[in-house]
């Protein structure tokens, strides 16, 4: 029996990377008719390539007589080593004739990679259009119905256009993690090929090395369903999702000061998606000042996975009825049908509604109460 995990890389190599079945099948070691019976359940993207090799024509004759440089400046003071561009100058004296981006970069990978702890370094990222969003929580406080609440706040943020997506929840559960999905690439049209975590409780069963990672069962059949490859940070390491853990920052700043209120949580999850396209349509974007963020998302939005139809984004748990044909569930207690008094069922708890089954049928179907008792 193959792995959810499994299933799941076999559909992005076929639908995102493109491999060929008699590849898939040499790769993951699985048999030609198994694949083809794989791909016949679900369709998706393709991925765009992503260049790991940066090319210097220029700069590659020079390279041993700037790490010359490099080397006799290392010993100085921080504050009096040479700067990037005095390097190049240097360089383009003895007849250089590339661009100076080259020599920055280069100057500030081998500082990296000379530097003693260059695990604390802060390297920003590049990301092609569509290639990855960025998750976070975060806590938050609202008026709802006259009642001030604290809230639990899903961000996404698409790495490349830097568009915003932000929903509120009174839980920060499975469940709730699902839904947001939903609405995120509901809001998008559409979901980058790749996702970048931290190590969420309701995601992550177990850390293991590096970046590995085993992945809750729902959590990995939603990242299935939208054909996404999640990506969870490495354990301290915030740089890796610099941006959203900003946003947190930011839409604090800009979201929730002073404290807003609402009639209920969907008036305030109404007007936070009206407020990320607010703020998107007015601010630049960071690299391509000219254009506003709204408008590079327009055309990032070609790049992404298309949304087809939302994740069943519920969290299932087994229970016995009581003879009073009750269940209970998070504090609250839900009627069923009375066929099912007694009897094993099965609850599947959304968002914003409760479902119970038994024997494949739905014997009961309610809104969900998060209210204890």
């Amino acid at each position: 029996m193959l792995t959810l995990e499994t299933r799941a890389k076999i559909r992005r190599d076929r639908e995102v990377l493109k491999k060929s079945i008699k590849q898939i099948s040499r790769d993951r070691h699985v048999s030609r008719n198994t694949v083809r019976k794989i791909l016949e359940e679900e369709p998706g993207q393709e991925i765009g390539y992503q260049r790991s090799i940066q090319p210097r024509p220029q700069l590659g004759p020079y390279v041993e007589r700037l790490e010359k440089i490099l080397e006799a400046d290392w010993p100085q003071p921080r504050k009096q080593r040479l700067q990037a561009k005095q390097i190049f100058e240097t360089l383009a004296y003895e007849g250089y004739q590339g661009a100076y981006d080259s020599v920055r970069r280069y100057v500030k990978a081998w500082r990296t990679e000379k530097g003693r702890n260059p695990g604390t370094v802060f390297i920003p990222l590049y990301f092609e259009p569509g290639s990855a969003y960025q998750f976070d929580w975060s806590y938050e406080s609202a008026v709802l119905g006259g009642v001030h609440q604290s809230i639990k706040v899903a961000h996404f943020r698409l790495a490349h256009s830097r568009m915003i997506f932000v929903v509120a929840f009174l839980r920060e559960s499975l469940e709730m993690l699902l839904d947001a999905h939903n609405r995120a690439f509901k809001f998008f049209g559409g979901c980058p090929h790749q996702g970048i975590y931290d190590n969420l409780s309701t995601a992550v069963d177990k850390i293991l090395k590096g970046k590995e990672r085993t992945f809750n069962s729902r959590f990995e059949a939603m990242c299935d369903h939208f054909l996404v490859e999640p990506v969870a940070c490495t354990p301290a390491a915030g740089w890796e999702k610099g941006q959203v853990e900003k946003q947190v920052r930011d839409v604090r700043n800009w979201f929730f000061k002073p404290i807003p209120q609402f009639a209920d949580l969907e008036e305030l999850n109404h007007w936070l998606a009206d407020r990320c396209w607010g703020w998107a349509s007015t601010h630049p974007h960071p690299e391509q000042k000219q254009r506003t963020v709204a408008a590079v998302f327009q055309q990032e939005r070609e790049h992404l996975i298309r949304f087809s139809r939302p994740f069943d984004a519920y969290k299932e748990r087994e229970c016995r009825v009581s003879s009073t044909s009750l269940i209970q569930y998070d504090g609250n207690q839900y009627s069923v049908e009375a066929i099912a008094a007694r009897k094993a069922v099965t609850i599947r708890a959304y968002a914003e509604r409760i479902m119970v089954i038994h024997k494949g049928k739905v014997v009961a179907d309610h809104l969900r109460n998060l209210s204890k008792g």
